[in-house]
């Protein structure tokens, strides 16, 4: 069992840049391939990057590369999305996702454990 909570999200205005957090509890987070998923109102669920369990590889959504950056710090049990020229179109919640095998995907079904979600507002 994994239990994810996100944080780091807000109001900010476009161009500008925010962080957010994914603090897991349990055991065995080195174990675990992470990825951000975002959700804008009335759309479903999208992809948005993702790091696998060794922590050397990385994925993007095609319209993010080069603007958020993934990364993992095991010993904090924490994931991380660094998100840069932040966009009115980037806002939507945002839910950090884990499932405990090597490989990441771009499929919301192959998560097992998600977090709540922290809402992030970007104004134009």
């Amino acid at each position: 069992q994994l239990q994810l909570v996100e944080s780091g999200g807000g109001l900010v205005q476009a161009g500008g840049s925010l962080t957010l957090s994914c603090r897991a509890s349990g055991r065995g987070f080195s174990s675990y391939s992470l990825a951000w998923f975002r959700q804008a109102p009335g759309l479903e669920r999208e992809f948005v990057a993702a790091i696998n369990w060794v922590g050397g590889t990385t994925i993007y959504a095609d319209s993010l590369k080069g603007r958020f950056t993934i990364s993992r710090e095991d010993a904090k049990e924490t994931v991380y999305l660094q998100m840069n020229s932040l966009k009115p179109e980037d806002t939507a919640v945002y839910y950090c996702a884990a499932v405990p095998k090597p490989h990441y995907s771009t499929e919301i079904t192959w998560y097992d454990y998600w977090g709540q979600g922290t809402q992030v507002t970007v104004s134009s």
